[in-house]
């Protein structure tokens, strides 16, 4: 029942709710890449920590890896987690402009 009103909602609304679980999602994703790192466990791979920053979670990350201090010394996080923010940021200022 909950499926359903949810699907019934607009656009925007589902947007906002897709922001928040995969922004939960990617800090997640840090903090547990973090903890498998500090106890030589299997990590979560680069490619599927940008793959969920580019479907929307970039903020999560960028929270993520300074509360964890997780990849901060890395340049393609520390440059590549914000400039993807600035880039989601860019378009949806520019889709909600033209609307």
């Amino acid at each position: 029942m909950a499926t359903v009103e949810i699907l019934q909602r607009q656009p925007i609304d589902l947007l906002w709710y897709w922001l928040v679980i995969i922004n939960i999602v990617t800090c997640t994703a840090m903090f547990m890449d973090k903890y498998r790192a500090q106890h030589q466990k299997w990590r979560i791979p680069e490619k599927t920590l940008f793959t969920f920053a580019l479907l929307g979670g970039s903020l999560g990350g960028i929270f993520g890896m300074y509360a964890f201090r997780h990849k901060t010394q890395h340049r393609k996080f520390s440059v590549g987690f914000p400039a993807i923010f600035i880039a989601q940021l860019a378009v949806g200022i520019i889709v909600y402009l033209s609307i």
